[in-house]
């Protein structure tokens, strides 16, 4: 009984992993922003192994990142079901997808600032020889 409850459990985390996925594609196939966050974020994790960052750095752009992939995850979700919701145009549904557009803005524009704070002094060492 044990095992047919642990193979259920890895059945449904598995499960769980391709729905993931499947929102990962969806997103990259269908929202044009992810793929310049898809650029940035490569961008700035070579630029970041090219300066040799340390770790709490790494781990600082890392959050930084996540969190910009996270709002555009959520944003690209809140505008579907508000469409699902709302097919025709309202004010209303209007605020919800604008405010969740306005999410991914703040959330890139800390990450652009956590980057140049990070990323910054060294890239100017590098490149000036200061």
């Amino acid at each position: 009984m044990k095992e047919l409850d642990a193979d259920h459990r890895a059945r449904s985390r598995l499960r769980s992993f391709r729905h993931a996925l499947s929102g990962l594609q969806y997103v990259l196939r269908t929202q044009r922003n992810a793929w310049l966050h898809a650029l940035a974020t490569a961008c700035v994790l070579g630029l970041a192994g090219w300066l040799g960052l340390a770790r709490a750095e790494w781990a600082l752009l890392v959050l930084a990142i996540g969190l910009v992939w996270s709002a555009e995850f959520v944003n690209t979700a809140l505008e579907a079901a508000v469409d699902l919701a709302s097919p025709d145009l309202h004010p209303v549904a209007r605020i919800g997808k604008d405010v969740g557009a306005a999410a991914v803005l703040v959330a890139s524009a800390a990450a652009g600032m956590i980057g140049l704070l990070i990323l910054g002094p060294p890239l100017l060492g590098r490149l000036f020889g200061g």
